[in-house]
């Protein structure tokens, strides 16, 4: 195992020293590669640098109670990246090649994955991309399929805490018939104006829909869900990405015998709700302290201290991700 400090780990890139690829070319996938060197000889025109061709995924690893290693759904996450991938008009990875090179980028850095009891793991991010040089809008024939890794510490290093999230109108993350249930990178970049404002604010950003500006779409780059009177809602929408972890935590409701709707969420009900958090890979469930609206003057308050069900559903995944209680669903892939 390295030599780190896994107590001082961020959510930020650590340099690893392996890269896993794999070529498409001529209708057909080639051979794996891992490879020290973390940069590939891209032409300047290639359709994935000239019209955004390319889409990615995100998803952790872990080191668990009893020794094992796993990686947290990654079936999963192979079917959605094979959905970006289509409607990219990219071919899409199969499953199994999916999580084989994945494993592969695991063990070639299994020293950087954090030790069990540090509540840290290693983040693994695939990535998909046209390399045909294009100067005309068409899309690439090539692609490159590759997988990186990195240790990352604790979302929450001083503890399980809330963020306060703010109301943009003047920014739409996706358009209705759009991109947004996809995971491509165009998504991301075009929503900086609005989160890197709010960022600097100390603030998170939560979009509505593009079509009416009158339902919750998305945080940022995460889904959001609330606690009403005991039950989980969360938005439903065509333009929002279908988290993997919002799935999974509406599965452990369902277990856990709370109530879950998934609806559109009007604006105006913020007030009707005793919780609310973001959710994603990065940091599982982000409380949110407060949802501020600015233009109807209005701040909806849910307290500095994550709620009961956000707590509850935030350990009970959390044990099952390190291997401290049973995985019923059996969402743990053991490599």
């Amino acid at each position: 195992m390295k030599d780190i400090d896994w107590s001082k780990l961020t959510f930020s890139y650590t340099p690893t020293d392996y890269m896993v690829h794999c070529h498409y070319g001529n209708g057909a996938w080639g051979e794996l590669q891992a490879t020290k060197e973390m940069t590939l000889p891209i032409h300047v025109a290639a359709a994935g640098l000239q019209y955004a061709q390319q889409c990615f995924e995100g998803l952790k690893a872990y080191r668990r109670a009893d020794g094992t290693i796993g990686i947290f759904r990654p079936e999963e996450n192979a079917l959605r990246m094979q959905a970006s991938a289509k409607a990219m008009y990219m071919p899409p990875v199969p499953t199994e090649l999916f999580l084989k090179v994945v494993t592969l980028a695991v063990k070639k850095n299994i020293e950087y994955l954090p030790p069990y009891g540090t509540e840290a793991s290693m983040y693994i991010r695939p990535i998909m991309f046209g390399t045909t040089p294009k100067v005309g809008v068409s899309p690439a024939s090539e692609f490159e399929f590759c997988v990186i890794v990195t240790p990352i510490g604790p979302y929450y290093p001083a503890g399980f805490g809330t963020t306060p999230f703010v109301i943009n109108r003047h920014v739409d993350r996706a358009a209705p018939l759009g991109t947004g249930q996809y995971k491509v990178g165009g998504n991301y970049a075009s929503s900086f104006r609005a989160t890197e404002p709010a960022h600097e604010a100390g603030m998170g950003v939560l979009f509505l829909d593009s079509l009416e500006h009158k339902y919750l779409d998305e945080c940022g780059g995460a889904n959001i869900f609330l606690v009403k009177n005991g039950t989980y809602c969360t938005p439903k929408s065509d333009s929002i990405l279908p988290s993997i972890i919002n799935r999974s935590l509406m599965d452990l409701c369902r277990d856990l015998g709370i109530p879950v709707e998934q609806r559109h969420i009007p604006v105006e009900e913020l007030g009707e709700f005793q919780e609310a958090a973001s959710c994603g890979t990065g940091a599982a469930i982000s409380p949110i302290s407060r949802i501020t609206d600015p233009d109807n003057g209005v701040v909806y308050d849910y307290g500095e201290d994550a709620g009961p069900v956000c707590q509850l559903l935030y350990k009970t995944l959390r044990d099952i991700q390190f291997g401290r209680s049973e995985d019923k669903h059996h969402w743990c892939y053991i490599i």
